[in-house]
C-alpha cells in the first residue's frame, strides 16, 4: 500500500476526485462558507505544501462550509506528485471561479495559458493570500520572452514585491536551527484576521524583509528564537531588534479608485501548521477575504490526524498519487 500524506476517519469529508483529474476537490459542507470557492495552488520543493494544502483544503470545507480545490504539482511522466516539477500543475482552470486563491508556490514557470489563470485572478483584484516562498514564486529562466516574465522574482522583485509587498531577500535567522515565533502587533491586535489567533509558533525561520509599501499593515512580526522548540526564548541582539513583519495585509492600488485585498505571511512550512496559530490566521484570512464576518474563535483542528513530513529539499514522499489523498 502506498503511504499516504494524512489519515482520515472513514466518515469524513471525502475529496471528489476522478481518477482523470490529479487534483483534489471538496465540496463544502453546511457552514458561513458554502457558496464560496477557494483554490489552493502548492507548488515548492521545501516546505511541504503539497502536505499541508489538503488539510487546509479539507478544514475549510468540512468545518467551515467552503468549496476547496488543491492544486498539485504533478510529474508528467509519472503522474505523482512532485514538488520538483516547476512547470506542470493541472487544474489551474478552477482559479477562475475562486472567490480567494491560497498560494503555495517556489521557482515555478507555468506555460504562458496556465499562468494566465493566476494572473488574471490578481489583475481582476481579487482577494489572494502567499505564504512563505510565494514572495518568490515565479522565475522565468527558460521563456524568457513570455508576458508573465516581469513576475520573476529576480524582476524588480517581480510578483513578490509588486503583489505581496516583498520579495525573497534572506533568512533572517539561521535556517535549521532557530525557529520562529509570532508575535502580535499590539497596534493591529484587533483586526479580524487575527480574532482568537495565539500560539502562532513554527521550525521555519524568519525571513527577512527590507520594506514593505506603504499600504501594508503589519499584522504580527518573527521573532527569533534561540533553537526549534515552541517555548525556546528569543535571541538576543540585534535579528530582534527590531522584528521582522512576517504577517500582513495590503490594500493595493488598482487604480480608478480601486483596491485588492492581499494577504501574506513569510511562514508557511507544512510543520508551521501543527501549532493552531498559523492555521487559524489562514481561515480567518478565507472568512475576511470572502467579505463573511469573522467569528471570535473558529473550529481549526485538523479533519483526522495531520503529522507533516519536516521541510527540506527531496523530502517529499515519493510515490504518492492524487488519489492516495482521498
Amino acid at each position: 500500500m502506498k503511504s499516504i500524506l494524512f489519515s482520515v476517519p472513514p466518515l469524513a469529508l471525502v475529496a471528489t476526485t476522478l481518477a482523470e483529474d490529479p487534483w483534489l476537490v471538496f465540496e463544502g459542507k453546511a457552514g458561513p462558507g458554502k457558496g464560496k470557492h477557494v483554490v489552493l495552488v502548492s507548488g515548492d520543493e521545501e516546505y511541504r505544501t503539497e502536505e499541508a494544502f489538503p488539510m487546509l483544503g479539507r478544514l475549510l470545507a468540512e468545518k467551515h462550509g467552503f468549496k476547496c480545490t488543491v492544486l498539485l504539482p504533478i510529474d508528467l511522466k509519472t503522474g505523482e506528485i512532485n514538488p520538483n516539477e516547476q512547470t506542470n500543475i493541472p487544474g489551474v482552470e478552477a482559479i477562475d471561479s475562486a472567490d480567494f486563491l491560497i498560494l503555495g508556490l517556489r521557482f515555478r514557470e507555468l506555460p504562458d495559458d496556465k499562468m494566465k489563470h493566476i494572473v488574471d485572478h490578481v489583475e481582476a483584484g481579487k482577494p489572494l493570500l502567499g505564504l512563505r516562498t510565494s514572495t518568490h514564486a515565479f522565475n522565468y529562466e527558460d521563456n524568457k520572452q513570455s508576458p508573465y516574465a516581469s513576475w520573476s522574482f529576480n524582476k524588480d522583485g517581480g510578483f513578490g514585491r509588486k503583489v505581496l509587498g516583498e520579495t525573497w531577500v534572506n533568512h533572517h535567522g539561521a535556517h535549521g536551527s532557530q525557529s520562529c515565533r509570532g508575535v502580535i502587533e499590539e497596534a493591529h491586535k484587533d483586526h479580524p484576521l487575527l480574532r482568537g489567533v495565539e500560539n502562532i509558533w513554527g521550525p521555519s525561520d524568519v525571513y527577512g524583509i527590507t520594506k514593505l509599501p506603504d499600504d501594508a499593515t503589519v499584522l504580527f512580526r518573527g521573532q527569533v528564537l534561540t533553537g526549534m522548540k515552541p517555548d525556546d526564548g528569543p535571541l538576543a541582539g540585534p535579528k530582534n531588534e527590531p522584528m521582522m513583519p512576517a504577517g500582513w495585509i495590503r490594500k493595493r492600488d488598482l487604480g480608478n479608485g480601486k483596491t485588492q485585498n492581499v494577504i501574506c505571511s513569510t511562514m508557511g512550512a507544512a510543520t508551521d501548521f501543527v501549532e493552531p496559530g498559523l492555521r487559524r490566521f489562514v481561515v480567518n484570512s478565507a472568512y475576511w477575504a470572502c467579505g463573511l464576518e469573522v467569528p471570535e474563535k473558529l473550529d481549526v483542528e485538523p479533519v483526522g490526524d495531520y503529522k507533516p513530513t519536516n521541510f527540506g529539499f527531496n523530502t517529499f514522499k515519493k510515490g504518492v498519487k492524487v488519489s492516495d489523498l482521498k
